[in-house]
């Protein structure tokens, strides 16, 4: 990771939908606003087909709640729009999150039911953060979930992040910082260099060929400028032609040559017996061209050295959203004892009491269910490894969660917990999660 880095933390208190607050205001009403509550972000089920999920986001809610605060341009349009009540406005302009917040570390598998985050709060903090952290949760973990089964799939070659230009600026930056934590190597976005420290790279594309007069001027251009261990776009006329006059500039030195159209598999092969044939044996062949984790897989046995990945990437490789739910499963009575709560809807039912998690491990270390206890924590059977971590006490973010060190860590958290799961779960065919979900009562 590159360092230093910069926090980038905007007001994120209106990163919320309309009726997060007009629940707050009728909780105000009601005089159970202050209840003791505790909320659980789950994902009733994988995508289709899909064996395991990767938990991404935490790191970004955390910088995110940081800042959650209704200052005074926030509250001038909640009362010029009316979206709220006076009583309402008084409560928001006084607003710190005071609670507890706990979850999977980032990085970390996950399965239906796992519960990803828990909040415990009074029903007004929890209620008004629901939004913030479903976007953040479930964009994040749907990136890095398919991030995961691209760098599975390439096998340790390295994977490179290109997606900036094939979604929301922002959203940019967010995907770069999830692909990273699921093992990819380095990101194109240069604000995701900025903030979390992420390694970027980049040389030029076919434009800058087009804008020389010939392909040689340009790649005599590039490397003047670049060195000769830069990679070159070989493709612009003719990827025979374009090799060549690449090491006739270059020589031996040249870094790598890029392909970006055609058949990849077989392009790759005759480009490397040219290279070979040319002297530059040490010269790298990088792939890209809307590359998801099935043509990774696809090219395992080409002479490939690294691939660039984009618009599959950012757009979750067919699973643009985790399916995440943010529910509230026990609350403060009457009484002032917690009762368990739970929504019965058909297809959308909720198991209610606060819940814990361990991944149960064989002798070998290998996982072999997902455990949660509900009310009370699963019995540990001598090896297994607790799931749920604190991230903020009392209000306050715990260090270590936030920033790049978040990302080093959730990178080294991805690699652990896939290394602990059956070998099954780097089969990219359609079947049931890797391991099951059991509970404990």
């Amino acid at each position: 990771m590159n360092s230093p880095a910069v926090r980038h933390t905007p007001n994120s208190a209106l990163y919320t939908d309309h009726y997060e607050l007009t629940m707050l205001q009728a909780a105000l009403h009601s005089g159970t606003a202050s209840r003791r509550s505790v909320f659980e972000v789950f994902a009733r089920r994988l995508p289709e087909g899909r064996r395991y999920g990767i938990a991404a986001g935490t790191g970004r809610i955390l910088e995110a709640l940081e800042n959650f605060r209704f200052e005074q341009p926030q509250l001038d349009f909640l009362a010029r729009t009316n979206v709220v009540d006076e009583r309402t406005l008084e409560w928001l302009a006084d607003f710190r999150f005071s609670g507890n917040i706990y979850g999977y570390a980032e990085g970390e598998a996950y399965f239906p039911q796992s519960p990803l985050l828990i909040v415990e709060s009074t029903f007004g903090e929890a209620c008004i953060l629901e939004t913030m952290i479903l976007s953040m949760l479930n964009h994040d973990s749907a990136i890095a979930s398919a991030a995961s089964r691209m760098t599975s799939a390439a096998d340790g070659r390295p994977c490179i992040e290109m997606g900036s230009r094939r979604t929301h600026e922002e959203a940019a930056v967010a995907a770069a910082r999830a692909a990273v934590i699921a093992g990819f190597d380095s990101t194109s976005n240069l604000e995701a260099g900025l903030r979390y420290g992420l390694k970027t790279v980049g040389t030029a594309a076919h434009s800058f060929t087009l804008l020389h007069d010939s392909e040689k001027e340009a790649f005599t251009a590039q490397t003047a400028s670049l060195g000769f261990g830069t990679s070159l776009l070989v493709d612009t006329y003719d990827v025979e032609r374009g090799v060549r006059t690449a090491v006739e500039v270059a020589g031996p030195a040249l870094g790598g040559v890029r392909l970006d159209s055609g058949d990849l598999v077989a392009q790759a092969r005759w480009v490397r017996d040219l290279l070979n044939e040319l002297g530059n044996t040490k010269t790298r062949i990088m792939v890209t061209s809307d590359l998801d984790e099935f043509a990774i897989a696809a090219l395992a046995s080409a002479p490939v050295d690294a691939y660039g990945v984009g618009t599959s990437l950012v757009t979750g490789s067919g699973a643009p959203t985790a399916g995440m739910v943010y529910k509230l499963v026990s609350r403060e009575g009457e009484d002032h004892e917690f009762v368990s709560v739970a929504k019965a809807a058909k297809n959308k039912v909720s198991l209610g009491g606060r819940k814990y998690a361990l991944r149960r491990l064989d002798e070998h270390g290998t996982a072999t269910a997902e455990v949660i206890g509900i009310g009370h924590a699963p019995a540990d059977d001598g090896n297994d490894r607790t799931l749920l971590h604190q991230f903020v006490a009392d209000g306050e973010v715990l260090p270590g969660w936030t920033g790049p060190e978040a990302v080093t860590r959730a990178a080294k958290q991805h690699e652990a917990s896939l290394a602990e799961l059956p070998t099954s779960v780097n089969r990219l065919q359609r079947g049931e999660p890797v391991i099951p979900t059991e509970y404990e009562e």
